[in-house]
């Protein structure tokens, strides 16, 4: 009997996308971010729905999503936030993948890479304004453009950042950020004689700042549907990924039956049990024991006991409707009215819906639907 898989929409990400694409203005690129296999909706689909939809950039962490990325697209423009070695500066020229520098010396580096293998690299250059990460610290940024600039195998086109923290009840630390990336902006165009792709907003800036769209945005977590409830946002989303898993057996249990690993659960009266085919192997959480609920036949049924590496307990005595072998659960999703989401996973978990959806086996099935353009030949 099968095991756990994932339904996708695709649909729905062509609807966040038209969504986003009306709240910015037509001039601002939107560089889809797709790294970690896509937030767990499946890389290569998601990047041929955002093209299809008219994304024309798309950002991941990691060369190799890049490479991945540029089989099935051809022409989509990549950019590359993590850190490139010299030695990926050939593959990075042929394929016209875009890097970020994050310093002088890794830029230089690069550039005699692509000198010596007969390419020039356009990059854009990582500065550090507050995030406390990646990134030339802001105050060397002009000193390391000026080292940059002479240095033939390399074209600085762009300049971008990164958003530690955006409240709109405590807007001072973005707002120090987006000041000290506006004046660098200024400084380097003129160093450069020439304006620069400037971008820094990812989701949560997006959704609260439209004054820090620059030429470019880099939505993540708002297009695949979360993160956008509050009404002072600009734009709604909706999730469009579905988690599901079979139920493998049922039974009837007494009052005082013991479930899972060391009897956490005790049933207090007569009920019915199902056990379905997805555990913590699979990344659902074992914070979820005795805490989450799943959707069957349309009723939130509780898990009951821990979650163990392959199985989860669920309560079914709920269920209008007997539930039997071979039906289908709703880890997560909705299902007869009924909805259960990785925002709620997520605060059960006391994480965010970014581990959550990245956390789902990456090994799963993932079936596409409402759109042909992501379904592989």
């Amino acid at each position: 009997m099968k095991s756990s898989w994932i339904e996708i929409d695709a649909a729905g990400l062509g609807a966040n996308i038209g969504a986003l694409r009306k709240a910015v203005r037509p001039s601002t690129e939107i560089i889809f971010v797709v790294k970690a296999n896509a937030y767990g909706h499946g890389l290569v689909p998601m990047a041929r729905e955002a093209v299809q939809c008219g994304v024309r950039w798309l950002a991941v962490a990691h060369l190799h999503e890049a490479l991945e990325i540029r089989r099935a697209l051809p022409d989509v423009r990549i950019l590359v936030m993590g850190v490139v070695e010299p030695e990926d500066a050939p593959v990075l020229g042929v394929e016209r993948i875009t890097p970020i520098v994050v310093g002088a010396e890794h830029g230089q580096r690069l550039a005699a890479a692509a000198r010596a293998a007969g390419v020039t690299l356009d990059v854009h250059m990582k500065v550090d304004t507050g995030m406390g990460r990646l990134g030339v610290a802001w105050p060397d940024a002009a000193e390391a453009f000026r080292a940059l600039a002479p240095e033939e195998g390399l074209r600085v086109t762009g300049l971008c950042s990164h958003f530690a923290a955006v409240e709109p009840k405590q807007p001072e630390r973005a707002e120090e950020q987006a000041g000290r990336f506006l004046a660098l902006a200024k400084d380097l165009e003129t160093l450069n004689g020439a304006p620069l792709f400037k971008h820094i907003s990812s989701s949560r800036a997006i959704l609260y700042h439209p004054e820090w769209d620059f030429d470019g945005i880099r939505p993540g977590i708002c297009l695949y549907g979360y993160g956008t409830n509050d009404s002072q946002m600009r734009f709604r989303t909706r999730p469009f990924l579905q988690w599901k898993a079979a139920v493998m057996q049922v039974k009837d249990v007494p009052a005082g039956y013991p479930v899972g690993y060391y009897g956490t659960h005790v049933t207090q009266k007569p009920t019915r049990m199902a056990v379905l085919s997805v555990g913590y192997a699979d990344g659902y959480h074992r914070a979820l024991s005795n805490r989450g609920h799943v959707l069957i036949r349309g009723y939130r049924c509780p898990v009951i006991g821990r979650v163990s590496m392959n199985w989860v307990a669920v309560d079914v005595g709920c269920a209008g409707d007997p539930v039997r072998a071979g039906d289908e659960a709703v880890l997560i999703g909705e299902q007869a009215g009924a909805s259960v989401w990785a925002g709620e996973l997520a605060k059960i978990c006391r994480t965010i819906p970014y581990e959550i959806l990245v956390g789902i086996d990456h090994a799963a099935p993932r079936r596409y639907v409402s759109a042909a353009s992501t379904n592989p030949p």
